[in-house]
């Protein structure tokens, strides 16, 4: 799927696969620090290959994944974002997204996180928990546009767990 970010880029968004781990992994050395310990959670300087593979070998149903590229170099990604639904909570997936840093307040986090409540609902999920660090504004804002209501889990150390009702989608 082609879109255009507020700044006029072109991205393709696409559903991951296997082939994108060598992509992943320089995607990830170009983000800053910063970017990497809000979406990690802690430092990550690199991804390990079984990491590689957990996030490039997803089934489509369970664990979707997608990743947006430029859509004038489609081998340089732009942002990811996936959902892996909990076993032991029937309806809710644990999301996550990330966006490069250049990429970064121009609307392709809310594209991605639309397009991963769409996907979820298709696969009967109910729900996104979310965990991130307590300064991560943009994160509980992306939340924010998947429902009109969300619930605060656990809060400790300087990480909270959002979760939002996908029925009540905006």
């Amino acid at each position: 799927m082609l879109t255009r970010l507020t700044d006029g880029t072109r991205v393709v968004i696409r559903r991951i696969r296997p082939v994108d781990k060598e992509m992943l992994a320089k995607g990830l050395a170009l983000l800053s620090e910063e970017t990497r310990r809000r979406r990690f959670l802690s430092a990550k300087p690199r991804l390990t290959a079984g990491e590689l593979r957990y996030l490039t070998e997803v089934d489509g149903d369970r664990h979707f994944a997608l990743v947006a590229v430029l859509a004038d170099n489609l081998d340089h990604v732009v942002g990811v974002g996936r959902f892996v639904q909990l076993l032991d909570h029937p309806g809710t997936a644990e999301a996550a997204i990330v966006v490069g840093d250049p990429w970064q307040r121009l609307g392709l986090g809310k594209r991605l996180a639309l397009l991963l409540a769409d996907a979820a609902r298709e696969r009967g999920v109910k729900r996104f928990s979310a965990t991130m660090l307590s300064d991560n504004p943009a994160a509980l804002a992306l939340m924010r546009t998947l429902s009109h209501r969300l619930e605060n889990g656990p809060h400790a150390a300087g990480v909270r767990e959002v979760v939002a009702d996908l029925d009540l989608a905006a």
